[in-house]
């Protein structure tokens, strides 16, 4: 059966439509789903900025075309003004009056743009025009234009329609004084610009589509990029169990992808943490609770019929009953420690709160107590939780010294931190054993009396920590030892290393 189990979580050898292919299927499709989507968007947005740059483009080309060509006709015009402003080249006299030689002069010495066409009247009639475009077509032969062009009493400047498509002119009289003696018409068929326009339009199309290709395999490479530390993610998630939770990401970068990364092998970490601790204390617990409840066992196992022997046994295991019940209420109050309801803080005049301590601590033992030091400001805490943690470090203190000894209590708040300890002047800890008095079930250096379960230090830890502080130990063996709790005297989480610790 175990090999029918194992075949079903294998994601090779799984079924189909099996639960386990399903689970495993689904992420993929969901990633694969993700990166069609955003490849989508960008090259869409990429093809409407490649179609957009074009029609921009084109129109731009045109505009700019039509500029120039106006400034084509003005400056055919313009020279028609020089020259006639000037002398006749064949007599070194004055054109004056005789426009037909002007013309004849202008038309000799003339270079015409492409697709422009000039054209002249005299006396209302058409005189000399130049060749070019006359095989696209004769705009001299075009009665309309010709009714508009033979005699203009201002320049007129516009665009006409022809079969030829659009053409933009220019026409000036040329005047002697009033008198209109002729007409200058310079023309520009747009069509001429045709192909400049297509192959500008052809490059920035074939340069658009080169961008859009590139831009797609770079799209595909980011967001495979940035995918593929999730769906690492997601395989580590789903390779998550109880008993393995030793999958990590790996983490390359700085951006925010691998901060993501770092976060959830951060969150493994803690996982992986509680998972070890919350074994160990189930392995601790059951181990305390093993010994009790064997000894009960035994007893009631071997219960004799006489009344002394019933009432020694049944006191005996009435005090195993009331150790196990105080251990349960130690376990119970530790697993309180991590919920969010479990200080009821306010403000707590450390002063007042160290006299009720010393007070009721010296009903726990006949030993010398004395009064540190007093701490003089507030703070805010949890009164019953602080009494009972400090309580709890008095009773060890009476536990580990014997009567009469001196016992010392106090606080003190430097820092931003109020401080609370218990000095006593028993063996102390040793050092190496300093650092786990404090862990559960945790039963080093000299062994009370009354013994215990390992789980006093555990609770004030937990009380401490709880606050946004910490429990500590000063101790040398033989000389005695200072048990700690630091409290931010704000309620929040200090830093490690910030605490005073002197008194």
């Amino acid at each position: 059966m175990s090999t029918r189990a194992e075949a079903a979580d294998d994601p090779e050898t799984a079924a189909p439509g099996s639960h386990a292919a399903t689970t495993r299927a689904r992420p993929a499709r969901r990633m694969h789903s993700l990166r069609t989507r955003m490849l989508i968007v960008f090259v869409g947005l990429l093809a409407a900025a490649t179609l957009g740059s074009v029609l921009i483009a084109r129109q731009v080309m045109e505009t700019r075309l039509v500029e120039r060509s106006s400034a084509e006709l003005h400056r055919e015009v313009e020279k028609l003004r020089r020259l006639a402003a000037g002398v006749d080249p064949a007599t070194g006299r004055p054109f004056g009056d005789d426009v037909r030689r002007l013309f004849s002069v202008y038309f000799d010495t003339g270079a015409w743009a492409d697709g422009q066409t000039v054209l002249s009247f005299v006396d209302g009639e058409p005189f000399l025009r130049s060749p070019t475009y006359d095989a696209v077509y004769r705009l001299d032969r075009d009665a309309a234009l010709l009714a508009q062009w033979r005699s203009v009493p201002t320049p007129r400047q516009g665009s006409v329609k022809t079969p030829a498509g659009r053409v933009d002119y220019l026409a000036v009289p040329v005047r002697q004084g009033e008198r209109i003696l002729g007409t200058l018409v310079v023309a520009h068929f747009r069509a001429a610009d045709r192909g400049v326009v297509r192959d500008a339009t052809i490059v920035t199309v074939v340069v658009g589509l080169a961008v859009l290709l590139v831009g797609t395999l770079l799209a595909w490479r980011m967001a495979d990029g940035v995918l593929r530390p999730v769906e690492a993610v997601a395989t580590a998630a789903r390779g998550i169990s109880e008993t393995d939770l030793t999958r990590r990401i790996a983490v390359g970068g700085r951006d925010e992808v691998a901060a993501m990364a770092a976060t959830f092998n951060a969150m493994l970490d803690r996982l992986e943490g509680a998972f070890a601790s919350q074994r160990r204390f189930l392995d601790d617990a059951g181990h305390e609770l093993r010994t009790p409840i064997t000894i009960v066992r035994g007893h009631l196992e071997l219960l004799e019929e006489d009344p002394a022997e019933r009432e020694e046994t049944l006191a005996l295991v009435l005090d195993e009953i009331d150790r196990m019940s105080r251990m349960v209420d130690e376990l119970i109050l530790l697993a309180k420690a991590e919920r969010p309801d479990f200080l009821r803080r306010a403000p707590l005049d450390v002063g007042t709160l160290t006299d009720e301590l010393l007070g009721k601590a010296g009903a726990l033992g006949e030993r010398d107590w004395v009064l540190d030091a007093r701490g003089d400001g507030v703070v805010t805490a949890d009164r019953q939780r602080l009494t009972e943690a400090v309580m709890q470090l008095a009773e060890n203190a009476v536990a580990h010294t014997g009567h009469g000894q001196e016992v010392g209590l106090g606080s003190a708040l430097d820092g931003g931190v109020a401080r609370f300890w218990v000095r006593d002047t028993g063996d102390g800890v040793a050092p190496e054993d300093q650092a786990a008095i404090f862990e559960r079930f945790e039963r080093r250096g000299p062994r009370s009396p009354e013994g215990g379960f390992g789980l006093g230090l555990s609770i004030v830890r937990a009380i401490a920590e709880a606050h946004g502080g910490r429990a500590t130990v000063e101790s040398r063996p033989a000389q005695g030892a200072t048990f700690s709790i630091e409290v931010p005297l704000d309620g929040a989480t200090y830093a490690e290393g910030s605490l005073w610790h002197g008194y």
